[in-house]
C-alpha cells in the first residue's frame, strides 16, 4: 500500500515491494510476492476497515451525544477517532489497488489519498501523544491541570496538532503521482531523479522518529511519573490503571515497531544488508505483514482509549439500549423493551472519580 511504496521501480511499487537493481544482471522476479499480496491483503484490509469503522464511529457518536466535549480529554479522544476515520477512508482505494495491481482513480486522487493516508497516520500518533501528556498532567500535576486542561486549550492544541500532522504529511501530497509503468498505472512517489535515495531515507527516518521513537519516549516519561504518583496514593483503582498503562505501551510497541524497523531496513538495505534477490523478497513479505499489523492499531485505539473508561461504557450501554435493543425489542419478544435501570446512587470516592476521568 501507500506506506510500502518505494521510489525506484514503479512496476514493483504497485504492490509495495523493495527495489532491486543489478547492473547488467537479470531483474529480480517477485511474481510470488505480488500474487500473495493480491490474494491475502484485500480481505485483511477489509477486516481492518470494518472493525475500525465500527469502533471509531461509535466513539464519535458517544462523545458528541453524551459527553458534549466539555473536558480536554474528550476533545483529544474525538480527534483521535477522526484521525483513524481519515486513515480508514483511504483503505477502500488501496484495497482495490492491491487487488487489481493497477491504479484507476487518476492523478488527483493519488495525491489526495496518499496525503490523507499519512495525515491520518501522523495525526493519530500525535493525538496519542497528547492523550498521554493529558493523563500525566491530570495525575501528576493535578493543581496545574485544573487551570491548563480547559476546553479552549484542548481546541487550540488540537488545531496545532492537525497543522503539524499536515506538515509531516506534506511530502506525500507533493510527490505522489499517478504514473504509467509497463502498461500499468501506478500511484507512487516521484522524487527528483538525483535525490530518490535521500528522500526514501528521509521518509523512513521521519516515520521512525515521529511514529515510534518520539511517542515511546513521551510514553515512558509520562507513564513512569504517573505510576510513581499512583503508588503513593491510596486509591482502589490504581492497580487497574497501572495495568492499563502497561497495556497501552506494549500494544503501541507491538503494533508499530515491526513496521518501522522493516521500513528502516528497506531504506538503508544497501548499507545494512547484502544486496540479493532473496533478501529483497524477504523484505517485501515482511513489509506486507508488518503493514497489516500497523493498520490494525486504528481498530485498537477505541478500545484502549475510550471503551475502558467506566463513564464511556455507561453511556455506551445506554446508547445501545435506547437505539438498538429497544428498537429490536418491538420485533423480537425475548429482548427487553423497558427503560434501563438507574445506576446505583452510591458515588465513588473523589480519588476514584479523578482516576476514572483519565483512565
Amino acid at each position: 500500500m501507500a506506506a510500502s511504496f518505494t521510489e525506484t521501480d514503479l512496476a514493483i511499487e504497485a504492490i509495495g515491494t523493495t527495489p532491486y537493481d543489478y547492473e547488467g544482471a537479470l531483474p529480480c522476479e517477485k511474481v510470488n510476492v505480488k500474487e500473495l499480496g493480491a490474494q491475502f491483503l484485500p480481505p485483511l484490509y477489509s477486516l481492518v476497515l470494518t472493525v475500525g469503522l465500527l469502533g471509531n464511529v461509535v466513539v464519535v457518536l458517544i462523545l458528541t451525544k453524551y459527553r458534549r466535549l466539555r473536558i480536554m480529554t474528550n476533545i483529544y479522544l474525538l480527534n483521535l477517532a477522526i484521525s483513524d476515520l481519515l486513515f480508514l477512508f483511504t483503505l477502500p482505494f488501496w484495497i482495490h489497488y492491491v487487488g487489481r495491481n493497477e491504479w484507476v482513480f487518476g492523478h488527483f486522487m493519488c495525491k489526495l489519498l496518499s496525503g490523507f493516508y499519512y495525515l491520518g497516520l501522523y495525526s493519530e500518533i500525535f493525538f496519542i501523544i497528547l492523550l498521554t501528556i493529558d493523563r500525566y498532567l491530570a495525575i501528576v500535576h493535578a493543581v496545574f491541570a485544573l487551570r491548563a486542561r480547559t476546553v479552549t486549550f484542548g481546541v487550540i492544541t488540537s488545531i496545532i496538532t492537525w497543522g503539524l500532522a499536515g506538515l509531516a504529511a506534506l511530502p506525500e501530497f507533493i510527490f505522489h503521482e499517478s504514473q504509467q509503468s509497463l502498461e500499468e498505472s501506478v500511484c507512487s512517489p516521484l522524487y527528483p531523479e538525483a535525490e530518490e535515495d535521500g528522500w526514501k531515507r528521509f521518509h523512513a527516518l521521519r516515520m521512525n522518529v515521529l511514529g515510534l521513537a518520539l511517542p515511546l519516549l513521551i510514553m515512558a516519561i509520562c507513564y513512569s511519573g504517573i505510576i510513581k504518583t499512583l503508588l503513593r496514593c491510596p486509591n482502589r483503582k490504581k492497580y487497574k490503571a497501572i495495568r492499563l498503562i502497561f497495556v497501552i505501551m506494549v500494544v503501541f510497541f507491538i503494533f508499530w515497531t515491526p513496521y518501522n524497523l522493516v521500513l528502516l531496513l528497506s531504506a538503508f538495505q544497501t548499507n545494512l544488508l547484502e544486496s540479493s534477490c532473496e533478501h529483497n523478497r524477504q523484505l517485501d513479505l515482511a513489509m506486507q505483514v508488518t503493514e497489516v499489523i500497523a493498520y490494525t492499531h486504528c481498530c485498537v485505539n477505541p478500545v484502549i482509549y475510550a471503551f475502558v473508561g467506566e463513564r464511556f461504557r455507561k453511556y455506551l450501554r445506554h446508547f445501545f439500549h435506547r437505539h438498538v435493543t429497544l428498537y429490536l425489542g418491538k420485533y423480537i419478544t425475548f429482548l427487553p423493551s423497558e427503560k434501563p435501570e438507574r445506576t446505583s446512587s452510591v458515588s465513588p470516592s473523589t480519588g476514584d472519580q479523578e482516576l476514572s476521568a483519565v483512565f
